[in-house]
């Protein structure tokens, strides 16, 4: 049995503002929005890898704040290929007015990365 990941899924509370976000930051691009008559509307965003990022809205949807240390989805991490190109996506990213949650360093296993927010305050990992 091959397994992969297909896709993963996470609520957006402005669903254009989110999909925009990942199309200009990580070069997502957009499949046509789904729309359902019972208030779910969603895009898959797919990404030069292949990887697929569902991004999904529902007209009842109840905001979470996402903390560092709770169980579930801790955060999501995109390689951008170079020290240069981490620390340049972060600097962008950071003057596009969004969180930076940590900086960008090397950590102890040896990653050298940063975590920025998301627009629904999601933690988005940029690493070589």
């Amino acid at each position: 049995m091959k397994v992969s990941i297909e896709h993963i899924g996470v609520y957006a509370k402005d669903l254009e503002r989110s999909r925009e976000y990942y199309e200009k930051y990580f070069g997502a691009v957009s499949n046509s929005k789904y729309e359902n008559p019972r208030g779910f509307s969603s895009y898959f965003l797919t990404f030069e890898s292949g990887a697929r990022l569902e991004i999904m809205h529902h007209i009842n949807l109840e905001h979470r704040t996402c903390s560092e240390m709770e169980s579930g989805l801790s955060h999501m991490a995109f390689s951008v290929g170079s020290r240069e190109a981490v620390i340049e996506l972060t600097e962008r990213i950071a003057a596009d007015g969004y969180e930076i949650f940590k900086p960008v360093r090397e950590t102890g296993d040896g990653y050298f990365e940063s975590c920025v927010s998301d627009p629904d305050g999601n933690r988005v990992e940029i690493t070589v």
